[in-house]
């Protein structure tokens, strides 16, 4: 298989263009490296070449990366082997007697950008597919084939460790005030602007300036980076800790003593259990990417337009994120003053990608274009698919269905964004239930990747197909779920929620509940996530899973109390926090929750029977999940509630938490706080049975 070809122009300038045959990605992988290899050799004996050009055929990739599929099975000492060839040809690249140029257009990440750093220049595409970084701490490594070293020798120590340590992807205005590229350009001159570089000749080896890299302050920058990845982290990820200490060891320090230290750095990494964790989260990643559904593929049509039905906060979230990627979107509400607001929403998250620099001004405004507000009934036959976001009243989607029914065409699909209704009540109504769906996106939607496609019992697969083709076109992650009450995110976190509500009940603070589930890798405590949510919605969804759970956790008075006070949360101001209405205050516990707490406590439970009382509950309805059919395979579970809640990923999701900790190990501390705590930890069959036969969720590595 060929990745790479060279050619020569009558100017003295090569031309390497990087086109990975039979693949729509270009990617390194042991023979990529070599075929790089082999071309610089032939370049190191041709005198008459001036410069070197490297370019990518591909339409919207460089060089994603390397290819972590081939090296998931090496041995320690084989990927030792890699890391050094990749140093020895990256090496080998920057020490070319000539200029070189990285023409960066599409996603250039990892490996990708080291060999771009190789180069003596770069030139990013505005193109808005050009991303350009180092990935690699996400994934529980560093950047082992010179990035550690590199990038803070170009950039500077603290610029560099902004982008290393938080695993950065930058589009090219970012990379060009950053200093990872020295121009950019639009595609069609992206070319041009490169062989301006060339024309510069090689560039000098020299370390970034500035009284922030000077040898006296560097101590600082180190400690005042670390604090901030301790802050983030607390202590769980090693990656960026580590990465740390080689780019600042490395900084001044002769190229070869860099490479070597972020060598034997990587190789240290790759075997701690985040990394693997990690690692398994980029697979399910890629897994959802790929996700097509048995029986129903090729059956959907291709959506060209998109129709949203309400414009709250979750309306206009999706028809911001529809038109951003090029749908355009008919945004319906029945009240002007609704619509307005919800118009507002989206032209903010436009407004706020442009100062980012993710969005052009120009590319903004012709999102926001997209987007046509309608309060009036208007036809919908030219629409390919309806996504209902309307409030969580079963009646009212109903109603709701029955009109669009009506109005759009037949092949239109008819999708509701419930987070927690039956998808089959409600298509209840309608002449062709087949045609609805659900597509459940979660809040922020700009900012969420994760949506549940969910089918019901009696959805076409016609319908589950656009849905799929739609959510992956609009670069979301999707998991398939069936049509069961809470589906798969909230059936798992509500009675984590309804939990930590019950242990504040018994007179346990908010912030003591909410520092233990950070210190386990949530991004949030429960009592939090609880006044994001809002009161009024959490109680809600916890009603109506109580109603139709065969095994609920039973829920108490407490938000009832909350929410008749006004008390619904962030929304409102006040919660289990109060938020303060000066731009950048921190909220704080609310003092008058006392009055729902116990006047005098007993003694209260330990950090760890704290943890136990609120992670095994969502272990146990997780395999519960699992054990019903509401998904297939432990992967969605995990992917489902890492991608949907933040769910520790350093741990690898509920499922493989488990697996680590042991089945047999949760089937007993459940049956202690059965018999002890509740009735409702009592561990479900699946657990149990795999307990006996002392099973595993995933085979053991």
């Amino acid at each position: 298989m060929s990745n790479l070809t060279l050619s020569f122009g009558p100017d003295g300038i090569a031309t390497l263009t990087l086109d990975r045959q039979g693949s729509s990605a270009n990617i390194f992988d042991v023979a990529a490296l070599h075929e790089l290899d082999a071309h610089l050799a032939t370049l190191e004996a041709r005198p008459e070449v001036r410069g070197l050009l490297i370019v990518s055929a591909k339409p919207k990739i460089f060089i994603a990366g390397a290819d972590l599929n081939s090296f998931a099975g090496a041995t320690v000492e084989q990927l030792g082997e890699i890391v050094g060839l990749g140093h020895r040809i990256f090496t080998r690249l920057e020490r070319l007697p000539f200029p070189s140029v990285a023409a960066v257009h599409g996603v250039c990440l990892g490996g990708g950008c080291e060999l771009a750093l190789a180069c003596d220049w770069r030139v990013g595409s505005l193109d808005k597919s050009t991303k350009i970084g180092l990935p690699e701490t996400q994934l529980g490594i560093l950047p082992a084939w010179g990035g550690s070293v590199r990038l803070p020798r170009l950039i500077g120590l603290p610029a560099a460790l902004g982008i290393i340590l938080a695993g950065k992807q930058l589009v090219a205005q970012q990379a060009l005030k950053a200093g990872l590229v020295d121009d950019v350009a639009h595609p069609e001159y992206l070319v041009a602007a490169a062989r301006r570089q060339l024309a510069k000749g090689k560039r000098r080896v020299a370390w970034a300036g500035g009284w922030m890299n000077s040898v006296a302050l560097r101590p600082v920058v180190a400690m005042k980076a670390r604090k901030d990845v301790l802050a983030k982290t607390h202590g769980h990820y090693p990656a960026p800790l580590k990465a740390l200490d080689v780019c600042v060891a490395a900084y001044g320090q002769p190229l070869e003593r860099g490479l070597a230290l972020e060598k034997a750095a990587f190789l240290e990494l790759v075997q701690t259990p985040a990394c693997r964790s990690l690692m398994s989260i980029f697979f399910l990643q890629e897994r959802a990417k790929k996700l097509k559904i048995p029986g129903a593929e090729g059956a959907g049509r291709p959506v060209a337009r998109v129709a949203v039905i309400g414009a709250g906060v979750m309306g206009a979230g999706i028809a911001q994120w529809s038109a951003a990627r090029g749908y355009p979107t008919l945004l319906k509400d029945v009240a002007p003053a609704a619509l307005a607001k919800g118009l507002k929403t989206a032209e903010k998250i436009f407004q706020d990608g442009v100062k980012k620099k993710k969005l052009t001004p120009a590319e903004a405004t012709a999102g926001l274009d997209r987007i046509t507000p309608v309060s009036a009934d208007v036809p919908l036959a030219d629409v390919d698919l309806v996504i209902e976001a309307a409030v969580e009243k079963l009646e009212l989607k109903q109603a709701i269905f029955r009109q669009l029914e009506s109005r759009a065409a037949p092949h239109t699909v008819l999708a509701t964004n419930t987070s927690a209704l039956s998808i089959d009540a409600i298509a209840g109504g309608l002449a062709d239930p087949g045609r609805v769906v659900g597509i459940h996106f979660f809040n922020p939607v700009h900012r969420m990747q994760l949506v549940e496609i969910v089918r019901g019992p009696r959805t076409s697969p016609a319908a589950l197909d656009t849905a799929l083709g739609y959510v992956k076109a609009i670069g979301k992650l999707p998991v398939l779920v069936q049509d069961s009450p809470g589906f798969l995110v909230n059936r798992i976190l509500l009675p984590y929620m309804v939990e930590a509500v019950r242990l504040f009940a018994e007179g346990v603070p908010v912030e003591r509940l909410d520092r233990i589930m950070r210190d386990f890798g949530m991004p949030m405590g429960p009592a939090r996530l609880c006044d994001e949510v809002g009161l009024d919605v959490a109680q809600h969804v916890a009603v109506d899973l109580q109603r139709r759970l065969p095994k609920p956790v039973p829920i108490d008075a407490t938000l009832e109390k909350m929410i008749a006070k006004g008390w619904l949360g962030k929304k409102s101001g006040t919660g289990f926090y109060v938020f303060p209405a000066e731009k950048g205050a921190k909220e704080r516990p609310n003092p008058d929750v006392a009055f729902l707490q116990p006047s005098q406590a007993g003694r209260a439970p330990d950090d760890a029977t704290l943890l136990d009382r609120l992670v095994l509950v969502m272990i146990n309805e997780a395999a519960r999940v699992l054990e019903e059919g509401v998904v297939a395979a432990p992967e969605d579970v995990d992917f489902g509630m890492i991608f949907g809640t933040g769910w520790a990923p350093f741990r690898g999701g509920p499922l493989r938490y488990a697996d680590t900790r042991g089945v047999a190990e949760i089937v007993a501390r459940l049956q202690k706080l059965q018999s002890e705590v509740a009735p409702h930890f009592e561990p479900c069959t699946k657990l149990r049975h795999m307990a006996q036969s002392s099973a595993r969720f995933y085979p053991s590595n």
